[in-house]
């Protein structure tokens, strides 16, 4: 957004750490997606065996397209493993599967800051989508204030909680997801050390999102509020 205006440089430390983040769970990813669990099972293994424990059997697992693609899918009750995670019996691929069994146990037990999440979820959608163009169109078109910049601010502000609320979510799911490995010896412990590696770098993929929605919002309200 604005590159050439002076507040770019505010993003340049979100990027940095965004491309970090990157770079360090596709390594992260490489590394253990080769190195076998002496358990032996796959990653749908390890998932459908967690969620029978956790008492949600009701949850259908799928297998989706892509490389990293996994997720859970509370409105339909369906966790979706990546061809790599499903049939792999890697450290990384249990670590995966285990995190997105979490988030299946989140909604089972009604964990709030995942239902606040999804409370949020269509504001955050519409501000991701809406937020830049309308402030944009506010800020060409008027030399003081203008409430399509208001407007696009607020918007994007949704999307920065999104964000933020995320976070929580997503340490939560990995916290479950190393305990029950752990808890139900699907991973050794030197296996352990791996899996940990791998949702980590996974983690601070959120923690770099969410700094940089929190600073292109900082950039809004300065150039906003060098309008008045």
């Amino acid at each position: 957004m604005f590159l050439g205006d002076p507040t770019f440089i505010l993003v340049i430390p979100a990027l940095i750490l965004a491309f970090y983040a990157q770079a360090r769970v596709k390594g992260a990813y490489r590394k253990y997606s080769q190195v076998h669990a002496s358990s032996r099972t796959t990653g749908a293994q390890t998932a459908y065996q967690l969620l029978q424990t956790a008492g949600a059997g009701d949850v259908t697992i799928e297998k989706a397209a892509g490389e990293l693609t996994d997720h859970y899918d509370p409105r339909k009750k369906v966790l979706r493993l990546s061809q790599g995670v499903h049939d792999s019996t890697s450290i990384a691929a249990l670590g995966i599967a285990a995190h997105e069994t979490g988030h299946a146990i989140q909604h089972r037990q009604h964990y709030q800051p995942m239902h606040l999440r999804s409370l949020i979820y269509p504001v955050a959608n519409l501000g991701s989508t809406l937020a830049f163009p309308l402030f944009f169109i506010g800020f060409i078109t008027s030399k003081g204030p203008s409430l399509l910049m208001d407007i696009g601010i607020l918007l994007f502000a949704g999307a920065v909680a999104f964000s933020v609320v995320t976070l929580p979510v997503e340490f939560n799911a990995s916290k479950r997801a190393l305990a029950l490995l752990e808890e139900r010896r699907f991973l050794s412990g030197d296996e352990m050390v791996g899996a940990r590696k791998v949702l980590n770098a996974a983690a601070l993929t959120y923690v770099a999102s969410t700094a940089m929605a929190a600073t292109q919002l900082l950039r809004m309200f300065i150039l906003r509020s060098s309008r008045d």
